[in-house]
C-alpha cells in the first residue's frame, strides 16, 4: 500500500487510507492479530497513529507496523531505511525475497 501511495497525499487520499486501515484492522482474519493491530494503532500516546501525509512517511509507518509484528514473533527487525527498495523499487542486486 505504501509503495503505491502518492508522494504527497491530498486530504481525501489521507482520509481514505485512514478509513481503510481502521477497517482492515477490524476485518483481518486472525482476530488476535487484528486486536493487536488495533491496540498498536490506538496507543494512548498517539505515537502509532498512521502517518499519511505522503509515501515516504507512510512507508516508514508501515515498516514500523511490520517490525512490531516481527518483535512479537521473535523475528529480526527490518531496517526501515530500505523499505522502498524492498517493497517498491526492488533490490538493486536483483534478488527477490
Amino acid at each position: 500500500m505504501a509503495a503505491t501511495y502518492p508522494k504527497k497525499a491530498d486530504t481525501k487520499q489521507q482520509k481514505d487510507m485512514q478509513a481503510f486501515l481502521k477497517l482492515f484492522s477490524r476485518l483481518y482474519p486472525c482476530w488476535v492479530c487484528a486486536k493487536g493491530f488495533q491496540a498498536w494503532m490506538g496507543h494512548p500516546s498517539g505515537r502509532n497513529e498512521p502517518m499519511l501525509g505522503g509515501r515516504a512517511e507512510f512507508g516508514w509507518w508501515m515498516c514500523g507496523a511490520h517490525n512490531e509484528v516481527n518483535r512479537k514473533l521473535g523475528k529480526e527487525e527490518f531496517d526501515c531505511r530500505s523499505w522502498e527498495e524492498r517493497w517498491r523499487t526492488g533490490w538493486k542486486d536483483g534478488r527477490c525475497d
